[in-house]
């Protein structure tokens, strides 16, 4: 048992019968006679919805242990994304639709961390930062300010905001946490 204000990201806990794991958890002490919470976003790890909710701080919650295993993608077919270990040659799939946005950045040979509660995939892992090209954006405006934003298309088909002087053809560093635009990647220029 862990009490909700010791709750961190990356953890798995039993709430109500299902199980969540912590994507982010932020405790926020009481004053005086107010009591304090812990303000915490999680992620449903059957149907990988996301929820926003408080707890009391002195919660009990039944933690669920996360195993934790490399896999490499294999292909995605019917909305079921295949992995394989690459040690024992076992192959999984999960449904697209538990990964979320995320599974249209997969790439055949792409090594990523599956996590497993009680024995079932429940999760992928990805690697924070991906490098990807831009497949559709307005041309380059020629002011150099990071702050006006417009809209591009990856090539994986993922909409995302960039910075006015990206053009087609450039390959970004992408947070795949926030599925945000963080900068260039090196030698990115392969128009």
């Amino acid at each position: 048992m862990v009490i909700a204000s010791q709750l961190r990201a990356g953890m798995a806990v039993r709430f109500e019968g299902k199980v969540f794991k912590i994507l982010v958890a932020e405790y926020h002490p009481g004053q005086g006679k107010m009591g304090g919470a812990t303000h915490a976003r999680l992620k449903n790890l059957s149907t990988g919805t996301l929820w926003e909710h408080s707890f009391r701080p002195d919660l009990k919650l039944e933690e669920v242990e996360v195993v934790k295993s490399p896999m490499d993608f294999l292909y995605e077919d019917g909305g079921q994304c295949t992995f394989m270990n690459p040690g024992t040659y076992e192959q999984i799939a999960i449904p697209a639709a538990v990964i979320g946005l995320q599974a249209k950045l997969l790439q055949p040979g792409m090594q990523v961390v599956l996590e497993f509660v009680g024995g079932a995939p429940v999760n992928v892992q990805f690697p924070d930062i991906l490098e990807v090209r831009i497949a559709d954006t307005a041309p380059p405006a020629h002011q150099q300010t990071d702050s006006v934003r417009k809209p591009a298309r990856l090539e994986s088909g993922i909409e995302i905001m960039v910075p006015q002087f990206i053009k087609p053809g450039e390959v970004i560093r992408l947070d795949t946490v926030a599925m945000q635009y963080m900068d260039r990647a090196k030698g990115s220029a392969k128009g």
